[in-house]
């Protein structure tokens, strides 16, 4: 059975987490990734001849794992593991595992390394096929470890991971993915940390890659190497050094020059206090600052920059991330940003979301630079992403539609009110080269005014509903039918002014039942229909060995035409909806049938006590859950026990108002300590035995009391036999289940079925959005002025009514 994907990652992250102790999150990485690293280079290349990797004889996983148990583990784990592959593979050190301050003493240590050798032997976590069907587990798993990792590690030492979803964002705008030649493309980062962005990059890139990282962190760098390992770019060159006191990275051919790159992209620490330490300035032999202007001496985010700038290539491009501030700040930075800009270097910048990343909170920009054609540059594309994200805990995420949604419209440079422009090189200029995004882009909601003479004297302002355009280009009659123009001799403002033709309660009614309104539900319906019959076929035809995430590419491609240029309907948030599905459901489904086929495969749910017992708490289905396959085979089954659930609430209910009823002082509860059946049986004995003609009617309400509980537990007892019964049909039915009956059930009545009803309530949204809107015009402007006005003076005379008739005179 196959295990499903985010089930593996949690199991590891967990069962790694409780082992870790009172140690910091970010140096329990370093052994968790370490342990990683071993079972994944033995996995893809022990006993392989020619392998970009070597690993010596009796330095393996399955070495490691010989010595579970034994005292001096954390000693023999340094010495005939790791110091061997450290050395046959030219690697950094790796930490010690037999640092009793951070693992443990003695048993504590054995324990902590005998279990953590434990977690990696799960049959599930076999890399031997890494990437061989296009989808990377490894990778997968490293990156939801390192999320994990970055998160718990405190603000200060979460910084050597920047989230996935910005790399992405990153990989996608830079254009690697473009590149058509038949060399090798050169990939640079000179901050790259654990290397996650250099790896996304690299990944976006569609011919062959060559990367390159430095990183100032020696136990960061180490990461960094074993990273490219682990997600096969072997030969990928990761130095250690201070990047911008010495770059490790020269020009073999010409003296004191950088060696340059077709791509750059970084993450460096923000505002860097100490970029100049190691540096000898004004002067820098590489002339990293000739003809822009020195840094700040505490603000290294331009020293970066322009590290960037003289590392690329004639035609290079890059990305990097720095704060806001770069856009906006004055004196030396100023001068820098003016001389960027003149040169035409800056193609592009990208408004972050605040709190993005792990050690800081403050927004970020990505500034796009490409030599390409930059003496002919007339303009810098901006992109304001500020409002595009997702909680995440305590941080916020960009979602899958913010990533695609900054990418499609930064590539086709797509100008949207409110989100993106090309701001041309001369308003620049006019603002003294200030770059600060909110100067060219406004992306405030427009304020919601209050009309003063629609209050004074009633009407919605025509205004307002003109602000309704886009649904009146699609209901062009609704709006006519909703709206009257309102009589000039009631109004001042003449035809600035409209009546609703029909009551406020009936707006939602009004609207669903309009033909223009059910014929734009009726194309929605058509547009789902049309992506979800294609798309059906091509699932169903999925095979043992497919490449799940090619499936999920095609299938997101196909929903973003399908429902591109529909009027009202935002794309990217249909995009949204079939992604969150893919990453809560859809993928660990297509794995299973990857690696097992269409076949409805059940197990049993053991659940661990703290004692060790098992217990056996029923079986399920991953694939096709029960409700199902009781939907399509046993719904008379259900109904049955759906009765007798409704039946027992109904007798609840009867049982829930005598109670409430007669738990008064003179009922007939008020006699019994404790309202429950034993105790109404015992005082309907009692009350036999004083055989008092006064007592039957309590009697009476006792003994329905009892009997109301006494089916209770009868139908509690034939919905447990039901149940039961029912569950032993489903048993017995999965093994007969046919692919293509698995097929129907999973792609059928679960993928599409739970697709649809979540587009359906992304289509009700937009009708609600109109219905309300309306709905609060109309109260709005309901009453004016005057009414509230004659309101008061009626409501004054009859309180002074009141109070004369009690002989009081208010004047």
């Amino acid at each position: 059975m196959a295990i499903k994907k985010s089930e593996l990652y949690s199991s590891l992250w967990e069962s790694c987490d409780a082992l870790r102790g009172g140690m910091d999150a970010s140096q329990y990485k370093d052994y968790v990734l370490v342990m990683l690293f071993v079972k994944y280079i033995s996995d893809k290349w022990a006993g392989q001849p020619y392998a970009p990797i070597t690993i010596p004889e009796g330095a393996s996983f399955q070495d490691m794992v010989n010595l579970k148990g034994k005292t001096d583990i954390g000693d023999q784990i340094n010495k005939k593991i790791l110091a061997p592959i450290a050395q046959a593979n030219n690697l950094a050190k790796f930490p010690d595992f037999n640092d009793p301050t951070k693992l443990g003493n003695d048993k504590e240590m054995v324990d902590t390394l005998t279990n953590l050798i434990s977690i990696f032997e799960n049959p599930a976590l076999d890399f031997s096929k890494n990437k061989a069907d296009g989808d990377d587990i490894l990778g997968d798993a490293y990156e939801y470890l390192m999320r994990h990792f970055a998160t718990q590690s405190g603000k200060s030492k979460g910084q050597f991971y920047t989230p996935a979803e910005v790399s992405r964002t990153m990989a996608k705008i830079i254009g690697i993915n473009e590149v058509d030649t038949k060399g090798t493309v050169t990939v640079y980062d000179p901050t790259c940390g654990s290397g996650s962005l250099l790896l996304k990059v690299g990944d976006e890139a569609s011919v062959k890659v060559d990367l390159y990282g430095q990183e100032k962190d020696s136990t960061t760098a180490g990461l960094a190497r074993m990273n490219m390992i682990l997600h096969d770019y072997p030969s990928a060159e990761i130095k250690r050094g201070n990047t911008l006191a010495n770059p490790l990275f020269e020009d073999k051919d010409l003296k004191d020059h950088l060696k340059t790159f077709d791509f750059v992209v970084a993450n460096p620490p923000f505002s860097d206090k100490r970029w100049s330490q190691g540096l000898t300035l004004p002067d820098d032999k590489y002339d990293r600052f000739v003809d822009y202007g020195i840094p700040p001496a505490k603000n290294g985010d331009y020293a970066f920059l322009l590290h960037i700038i003289r590392s690329l290539k004639r035609n290079g491009k890059g990305a990097i991330i720095l704060p806001h501030g770069v856009l906006f700040r004055g004196n030396a930075e100023a001068e820098i940003r003016a001389n960027l800009i003149k040169k035409g270097f800056i193609r592009g910048i990208i408004g972050l979301p605040a709190n993005l990343f792990y050690g800081t909170g403050i927004p970020a920009a990505i500034i796009f630079v490409d030599k390409e054609n930059a003496h002919n540059r007339k303009g810098i594309f901006m992109i304001d992403a500020g409002k595009g994200y997702i909680k995440d805990g305590n941080k916020n995420r960009l979602r899958e539609q913010d990533i695609r949604r900054i990418t499609d419209v930064f590539t086709q440079q797509k100008e949207i009110p409110g989100y993106s422009k090309v701001v041309s090189i001369t308003e620049i200029a006019e603002n003294e080269y200030n770059l600060n995004i909110p100067r060219y882009i406004n992306n405030q909601e427009k304020e919601d005014l209050q009309d003063i003479e629609a209050h004074l004297k009633g009407g919605i302002p025509v205004r307002d509903i003109d602000e309704l355009e886009a649904f009146w280009k699609v209901f062009p009659t609704l709006r006519k039918s909703l709206f009257a123009k309102r009589d000039p001799a009631r109004s001042a403002g003449g035809d600035k002014y409209a009546d609703l033709t029909i009551a406020k309660e009936q707006i939602k009614e009004d609207i669903y039942t309009h033909r223009e309104f059910k014929s734009f539900l009726s194309e929605m319906e058509s547009l789902f229909q049309s992506w979800s019959t294609e798309s059906t076929s091509k699932l169903k035809a999925l095979n043992n060995g497919h490449k799940p995430k090619e499936v999920i590419n095609e299938l997101a491609e196909d929903l973003l035409s399908n429902y591109h240029g529909k009027p009202l309907v935002n794309k990217y948030n249909i995009y949204q909806i079939l992604l969150s599905y893919w990453n809560e459901t859809m993928q660990d489904d297509c794995y299973i049938i990857s690696s097992d086929g269409w076949v409805a495969e059940t197990y049993r749910i053991i659940e661990k006590a703290k004692n060790g017992k098992e217990k056996d708490k029923g079986w399920t289905c991953d694939l096709v859950p029960k409700t199902l396959v009781i939907a399509k085979y046993f719904q008379a089954e259900q109904d049955a026990i759906d009765q007798l659930n409704q039946d027992k609430e109904n007798l609840s209910s009867q049982i829930a108002e005598l109670e409430e009823e007669q738990n008064v002082e003179d009922g007939a509860f008020a006699e019994l300590e404790k309202v429950n059946k034993a105790n109404a049986s015992k005082r309907i004995k009692e009350l036999k035995r004083e055989n008092d003609q006064d007592t039957k009617e309590e009697i009476k309400v006792l003994e329905l009391y009892v009997k109301l509980h006494t089916e209770v537990s009868k139908t509690n007892k034939a919905i447990k036999a039901a149940e039961a019964e029912l569950d032993e049909k489903l048993y017995a039915k999965y093994p007969t289940l046919s692919p293509e009956e698995v097929k129907t059930l999973v792609v059928d009545d679960k993928w599409m079925a739970s697709l649809q009803s979540s587009i359906k309530g992304e289509i009700d949204h937009i009708s609600q959005r109109l219905t309300n809107r309306i709905k609060e015009l109309a109260e709005r402007y309901e009453t004016p002025l005057p009414s509230i006005d004659q309101e008061v003076i009626d409501l004054k005379e009859k309180v002074n009514a009141h109070l004369a008739k009690m002989g009081f005179v208010w004047n």
